[in-house]
């Protein structure tokens, strides 16, 4: 393996040539990103050559070879996944104050914005309001991305990410917008072909549709039973991993399931699906708006923020409140 030599230092600490040594640790950073020099020349808006010429100089100083190049393929060699560990964070830091200082500035935000969310509720409730946003604010550009897991924020450059639950890392805050609740729904077709289940313990008599989660396992249906919290692991001949999914199956009267309140409560009201065990609702959950816990948040996250919440709180995502108290439901 190949030994990384030290760069000329001054008395100061200062690199003997730090302008080229910053501009290959730039390249080198976009091409470990993008996956290859092409993608990272157009990022970094030079030419391919250019960040050729940087990373090959970056190489040179190292005394080590930072990338392994094919013609198909470009991946970091063992030195270079040490380096880009190390480097990382500095990088990082230094971007995001620039960033920092840029928003001192007078001016409207601007800038990209990258946004996770589950497919369920960025289909139902962000995309709706994202053209409003840009009409609010043109400067700012959006990337929706649709997924179950909880991204990195940092690895995966997301700003913002909306989650179904709390997640348990304390560089991220994730503040609650709404209350998540669950209902119980099935086709009038299904309900007068088999009946509705008028307890929990029921449902074993039931087809029973199932959510399939990104770590493999199924999703276990929630209840509060004579005031205590339980799960229930159903049992049923269709699973997907996707809400939307579900849903279709449960509109064609293929069986039961479990889904977000705000997915199905206009179908409940219409009389298009029936709700039941309502007196057996688990407890509300939690929708979180979560971010990275910076001292100063850029402008364009916290004007997206400020303008998501009041709108996202005024969608009608407590809706089985009502509908289970004004609709005459099973159970």
């Amino acid at each position: 393996m190949d030994t990384m030599t030290q760069p000329t230092v001054r008395d100061d600490g200062t690199p003997s040539s730090f302008s080229a040594s910053y501009a290959g640790v730039v390249a080198f950073m976009t091409v470990a990103t993008e996956g290859s020099f092409s993608r990272a020349a157009d990022r970094m808006g030079v030419g391919r050559s250019a960040v050729s010429r940087s990373v090959q100089r970056l190489e040179d100083q190292l005394g080590a070879r930072l990338f392994s190049r094919t013609t198909r393929a470009t991946s970091l060699t063992r030195e270079g996944e040490l380096f880009l560990e190390h480097c990382k964070p500095g990088v990082e830091r230094i971007m995001q104050a620039l960033e920092e200082i840029r928003d001192l500035r007078d001016g409207p935000p601007r800038g990209q914005l990258r946004i996770s969310a589950p497919h369920s509720f960025g289909r139902r409730v962000l995309s709706p309001l994202l053209s409003e946003f840009r009409v609010s604010y043109p400067a700012v550009g959006i990337e929706l991305l649709l997924d179950e897991r909880m991204p990195d924020l940092v690895s995966d450059r997301i700003d913002i990410a909306f989650r179904d639950s709390r997640p348990d890392d304390g560089q991220v805050v994730a503040r609650q917008i709404v209350p998540l609740q669950w209902m119980v729904c099935a086709s009038p077709a299904y309900a007068r072909r088999h009946g509705m289940p008028a307890c929990v313990e029921n449902l074993e008599q039931h087809a029973c549709i199932n959510r399939r989660l990104t770590n493999g396992r199924l999703r276990p249906w929630e209840f509060k039973v004579d005031g205590v919290p339980r799960s229930f692991a159903v049992q049923g001949d269709l699973a997907f991993n996707d809400d939307a999914l579900v849903l279709d199956a449960v509109l064609a009267g293929q069986g039961l399931a479990q889904m977000p309140a705000f997915q199905v409560c206009d179908l409940v009201r219409s009389g298009t699906l029936l709700a039941c065990l309502g007196h057996s609702a688990p407890d509300d959950g939690g929708h979180y708006l979560c971010y990275l816990n910076r001292r100063q948040l850029p402008k364009r996250v916290r004007a997206f923020i400020d303008f998501m919440t009041p709108r996202v709180r005024a969608f009608d995502l407590t809706c089985a409140t009502d509908v289970l108290a004004t609709r005459n439901v099973t159970g």
